[in-house]
């Protein structure tokens, strides 16, 4: 009996932004892997088994996940946003390439997802209109001055950034260093973007500059999309701003 694993992205919270793939995939599931809180955004269906982890557990929920598909049930496993950014796409790769062979002949599809750089950005004009990158603040897999070298090179190549993983708990100090490192290469004035819980309860847009981005309160439920040299803002009276960064570099446009 084949068994059958699904990685979906459920988007930014709201549940009209799940995909009718995704939808279905749930819908059809014999059991579901999660982080606990993603896990809560699913409704609950008879016959369906749940298995929750803490959000450090990836690797172990890839196991216990691909263990169970292994014996033949067809298994979801949901990511936030998109299971691809930074998510449970990549850690059920990095099982399969040394877990036992079986789990190599398993059906496995990976099914995408609204990421929350996407979110953001959609709320508040185009800020990611031009090249971008996007870079993960957490040094939980990678050290610190590798985050550091890739914000300098993102930054004086000239491209919007999406930070992730801005804030935690236990690093509360890496966004302040993150913008004092970015002040380096970018002008005060950058706009910056805070985009909070999107799609959800207590959603919240910021815009503010780079000069006072270190004192804008984050979290991990957090984006923060850091503006270029050419990004600009829209004031609209009665109406939110508009942020975009032209399709044109500077140097074709001028």
């Amino acid at each position: 009996m084949s068994g059958r694993l699904a990685v979906i992205g459920l988007g930014p919270g709201d549940p009209r932004y799940l995909t009718a793939e995704a939808e279905g995939a749930l819908t059809d599931a014999q059991a579901l892997y999660g982080y606990g809180p993603y896990l809560d955004r699913v409704p609950v269906r008879a016959g369906q088994s749940r298995h929750p982890s803490d959000n450090r557990e990836e690797a172990a929920r890839a196991c216990d996940a691909l263990c169970h598909a292994a014996q033949g049930a067809n298994v979801v496993v949901v990511s936030g946003g998109d299971p691809g950014v930074f998510a449970m796409a990549a850690a059920i790769c990095e099982q399969i390439a040394t877990g036992p062979d079986a789990w190599r002949t398993l059906e496995v599809v990976f099914v995408p997802g609204i990421t929350a750089m996407l979110a953001v950005a959609a709320r508040i004009g185009a800020p990611l209109g031009h090249d971008f990158c996007a870079l993960s603040l957490s040094d939980n897999l990678k050290p610190w001055p590798v985050i550091e070298r890739r914000l300098d090179a993102a930054a004086q190549a000239g491209f919007a950034i999406a930070l992730y993983n801005p804030v935690s708990r236990a690093r509360p100090w890496q966004f302040a260093s993150a913008v004092e490192r970015l002040r380096r290469h970018l002008p005060g004035m950058t706009p910056i973007i805070f985009g909070r819980a999107v799609g959800r309860p207590g959603e919240r847009i910021d815009v503010t500059t780079l000069e006072t981005a270190a004192d804008q309160p984050a979290d991990m439920a957090t984006l923060v999309i850091v503006g270029t040299r050419e990004t600009r803002i829209i004031a609209r009276p009665g109406h939110s701003p508009l942020v975009y960064t032209p399709r044109a570099a500077a140097e074709v446009s001028a």
